[in-house]
């Protein structure tokens, strides 16, 4: 016995050795450097997954959107890189106006408190309008950092806590999540496809797809698609006639508030200085 385990002893020291792998240590630097949260916004199954893309080159050091200047900034010093491309944080909005106040209940939904299961009844759900949130909060109870809330019937999210991950995008079943960055200022909250007839009798604060917004926007930044308008926000200057303009008051401005204030604090800053 004591002869087998030496020889499987040797063995296994040989076979370590010929199959001994050799690891970049910078994938443990870098992930130092990540938040640890693995709610999977890059892309990757977690912060694990991220890190080790990052040094093999197929994620960019400034990926992650939880990661603040600082972070990546040592990000990029581990890999050597001088030029910082990091993306602008991005933040999910709710492209809807029906609460419980605005829009019109045909039945009672009793069942499991699920958006996808209510999704599969008739109407998908208990509001006149096919295309709202259902007001059960799957994408509250999915948010890893506690950002979503259901209030009167609609999900909001708190800008100030939300990471875009975007876990809240894959399981809301109306399609009504949308990330936006952080910066934008005007987004249409409205994702009906009905015509304005119609959106008017089910809801009080639905895009009747007039197009009035299009035609008055500037820089071209509106588009309507199936009776329902569009910012793209890389175009939009925030000069605000789109929202002057509607007649439904369906655009409106976004929570900017916490983009305001770090401005606002480093001009302060460096008046100090």
């Amino acid at each position: 016995m004591a002869g087998t385990g030496i020889v499987i002893g040797l063995l296994l020291g040989i076979a370590g050795k010929l199959l001994y792998t050799k690891t970049d240590d910078r994938v443990s630097r870098v992930r130092e450097h990540l938040p640890g949260s693995n709610c999977g916004g890059c892309g990757y199954s977690g912060c694990d997954g991220m890190a080790a893309a990052i040094v093999k080159g197929d994620a960019e050091p400034g990926g992650c959107m939880q990661c603040d200047k600082e972070e990546r900034a040592a990000i990029c010093e581990i890999l050597g890189k001088e030029d910082l491309s990091a993306s602008e944080r991005k933040v999910a909005v709710v492209r809807c106006s029906g609460t419980c106040d605005k829009t019109k209940f045909v039945y009672d939904y009793y069942g499991l408190n699920e958006c996808h299961r209510v999704a599969l009844v008739p109407g998908r759900g208990s509001k006149s309008c096919a295309y709202a949130c259902t007001g059960l909060g799957s994408c509250v109870r999915t948010c890893p950092t506690g950002a979503m809330t259901v209030v009167n019937g609609r999900a909001q999210v708190d800008q100030k806590r939300c990471v875009g991950c975007g876990a809240c995008l894959r399981v809301c079943p109306n399609d009504i999540i949308e990330l936006i960055p952080v910066t934008a200022k005007y987004v249409v909250a409205c994702k009906s496809q009905e015509k304005g007839k119609a959106v008017r009798e089910m809801c009080q604060a639905g895009c009747i797809g007039c197009g009035i917004c299009q035609k008055m926007c500037p820089s071209g930044a509106i588009t309507l698609t199936n009776n329902i308008a569009h910012i793209d926000q890389s175009l939009c200057t925030r000069c605000g006639v789109c929202a002057s303009k509607c007649p439904a008051k369906v655009i409106r401005v976004q929570n900017i508030t916490e983009t305001v204030q770090t401005a606002e604090e480093k001009k302060e800053n460096a008046t100090n200085e």
